[in-house]
């Protein structure tokens, strides 16, 4: 399969997200914590919003934008995660939704395997990506949650991280034929 060559700029990002309100028992409502973006064609620039650090409507609009000068945009479960959310911060603050979009997910287009994990860190590795993600232990995830300044610095080199490793994972990816091509994302 071949990388798509023609669709303008593409934008890869990754959220965090923390339970925020139970809407039935054991479901949590989520809040974005953190949106990390940076465009594939000049990697050097990384764009990081962090909710205790950035107002949150800021953060919603800032990434909008860079999401509609996209002509793509990619990340790994963004179809059924990311975007999403996303989507439904949008509209809790007043904001218009996402439009369509052409999206490629490293996840949910990867060609289909039997007992592989698609979990992002299991493709870096299998496919011999360098970078790392974050790791991140509970109590790690508890002080990011509270959005203490410890917590926001996890937070940030956690999700800058993801999006590091995932453009080099999405490269590979493409380089071995493995992801079907982007399809339109509409919310």
């Amino acid at each position: 399969m071949r990388a798509v060559t023609d669709v303008g700029r593409i934008l890869d990002f990754d959220i965090e997200n923390r339970p925020l309100s139970y809407w039935v028992p054991d479901r949590p409502t989520a809040e974005i914590t953190a949106i990390a973006a940076c465009w594939v064609d000049d990697p050097s620039v990384m764009f990081c919003w962090l909710l205790g650090r950035d107002d949150p409507k800021v953060m919603l609009e800032n990434f909008a934008r860079l999401y509609d000068e996209a002509g793509m945009v990619t990340g790994h479960y963004i179809k059924k995660h990311d975007l999403s959310i996303i989507n439904g911060a949008l509209i809790e603050y007043g904001l218009p939704a996402l439009s369509p979009k052409l999206a490629q997910d490293t996840k949910l287009d990867l060609v289909k395997r039997g007992d592989l994990p698609a979990s992002q860190e299991n493709l870096a590795d299998l496919m011999g990506v360098k970078d790392r993600k974050l790791h991140m232990t509970q109590a790690m995830w508890r002080e990011a949650n509270r959005l203490t300044p410890d917590g926001l610095s996890l937070t940030e080199a956690r999700v800058t991280a993801d999006v590091r490793q995932h453009m080099k994972l999405r490269t590979a990816l493409l380089k071995a034929g493995l992801l079907k091509p982007p399809r339109v994302w509409r919310g």
